[in-house]
């Protein structure tokens, strides 16, 4: 059986690192026989010189942000950003069967993985390893928050003299990595902060708040296989289920689980995206 990922909607971070470990598990060590391109682009130009990894080992697995990193060891590296409606299939045998939007299908000596991507906002790129952080689509990005550098302190800097709203700032790439609508809403939610607060008005002790909670949620989130919505599944054909431990997403009209208001759990609009909170919890 085909080992499906699809992820619809702009994966985040837990999605995408279930995602790595998932091809980490079946990959890892394989060799690349044959690079099967289908088409010239998706977002962006695919690079011309997939070939050059065929004979190459996968030496790791590894995710920036929302990108996963494939690290082969003729030290080029490739990476994947599965755009709003991409999915890698992985399987291990190759029944020669081909969808219509399997993009690329990377051959290994043990099994196969293809990019499928029907609305084609992923994207596809080769560098050299070791050079991926001076990479375009990498060299603006902001700290992982879950790396230990990524502290009150830190994020506070980042913030300084910032008018947006918080909710917002959390999803500007620039200033942490990987974190998108779902996780920002959860974690401003059990920081009990207004998701529409000026993100430079964060006092000090909201911060550090603030912090621990995103680490805590997308490390529950990593644990629990990401979120299931509308079609995602991890690698293994499992459903991620933190969707089922939501405190605030998707959940506009019923109870506050954190308070006793008569508010229940609300939703407005930010930057074009649903805003999940609670009005009492979070004043």
């Amino acid at each position: 059986m085909p080992r499906l990922c699809h992820l619809k909607g702009m994966p985040e971070l837990p999605e995408v690192e279930t995602t790595g470990r998932g091809l980490a598990a079946q990959l890892l060590n394989q060799t690349l026989i044959r690079a099967e391109q289908r088409r010239a682009d998706l977002r962006s130009k695919m690079p011309i010189n997939l070939r050059d990894l065929e004979g190459a080992k996968l030496q790791a697995v590894e995710r920036r942000a929302k990108y996963l990193l494939l690290r082969f060891d003729n030290h080029l590296t490739l990476l994947l950003h599965l755009g709003m409606s991409g999915r890698l299939v992985i399987a291990r045998h190759d029944d020669g069967q081909r969808g219509k939007h399997d993009h690329l299908v990377l051959h290994f000596n043990k099994g196969i993985m293809r990019f499928n991507d029907a609305r084609r906002f992923g994207r596809v790129d080769l560098c050299e390893t070791g050079s991926e952080s001076q990479h375009p689509l990498l060299c603006h990005l902001g700290p992982e928050p879950l790396d230990r550098r990524f502290t009150p302190k830190a994020l506070g800097a980042a913030l300084t003299g910032r008018k947006t709203a918080i909710k917002l700032a959390l999803l500007d790439q620039t200033i942490v990595a990987g974190i998108g609508n779902i996780y920002a809403c959860e974690a401003l939610y059990h920081a009990n902060i207004n998701p529409k607060r000026a993100a430079g008005s964060l006092r000090p002790a909201e911060l550090a708040a603030l912090v621990p909670a995103i680490k805590t949620v997308l490390t529950a989130a990593i644990k629990a296989g990401g979120s299931s919505l509308r079609d995602y599944v991890q690698t293994d054909g499992n459903l991620g289920y933190f969707q089922t431990k939501f405190a605030v997403y998707d959940r506009e009209g019923q109870p506050c689980p954190g308070c006793t208001c008569n508010f229940g759990i609300e939703r407005f609009t930010q930057g074009g995206r649903s805003t999940f909170w609670c009005r009492q919890k979070q004043r």
